[in-house]
């Protein structure tokens, strides 16, 4: 049995090793230089919430998104108050007999029902403003931020500048988000001041 055993040991390694082809490359070979060296690729990073946070532009687009928020929630409170008025004034005048015929109770619900409808399509048109002021903000930001970096990177040379948020783990080393945001806070306010 142990003669039968190692001859098909045998067979297989041969057949193994007659199959796989030196001309041929194997797929887990590395990408090779013109000099016949293995190419190694230049890498960065950057951090999206950092520059968010530290980009004078990024903050000032979160500063005019929050005043925009205000300005909807106070137009909110207002309009909310008014109609909230007006409706404790039709029940004032219900209970002290004041309507003197149906016809003025009916045309003031209507007025109360008008105005609450008046009122949300109010509001929903200035939270459709603000949603688009938002999303141009962001396309504005996104711009600017691969604008800069294509020209930064012009200077650097890397084959690719990743997300921080697209991994799990880069070497910190790699990590380049303190040099662009500086560098976009230095455009940026060159453009700022010249206004």
């Amino acid at each position: 049995m142990k003669k039968a055993v190692l001859p098909v040991a045998l067979m297989l390694c041969l057949a193994a090793t007659s199959c796989s082809d030196k001309s041929q490359p194997s797929v887990a070979s590395a990408p090779l230089n013109s000099d016949g060296s293995v190419a190694t690729l230049n890498i960065r990073y950057v951090d999206m919430d950092s520059i968010n946070a530290n980009y004078n532009l990024a903050k000032d687009f979160q500063e005019l998104y929050l005043r925009s928020l205000s300005k909807l929630d106070n137009a909110q409170q207002s309009k909310a108050a008014e109609i909230q008025r007006f409706g404790s004034q039709i029940e004032q005048k219900m209970r002290s007999n004041g309507y003197l015929s149906e016809e003025s109770y009916n045309a003031d619900v209507q007025r109360f029902n008008k105005m609450q409808q008046d009122a949300q399509q109010a509001l929903a048109a200035m939270e459709r403003e603000a949603q688009q002021e938002l999303a141009q903000q962001q396309q504005q930001l996104l711009d600017s931020i691969n604008s800069f970096i294509e020209s930064f990177n012009a200077t650097r040379g890397y084959d690719a500048i990743l997300l921080r948020a697209a991994g799990l783990y880069f070497n910190p080393q790699l990590d380049i988000t303190a040099e662009v945001v500086e560098g976009l806070n230095a455009r940026y306010n060159r453009v700022a001041s010249s206004k």
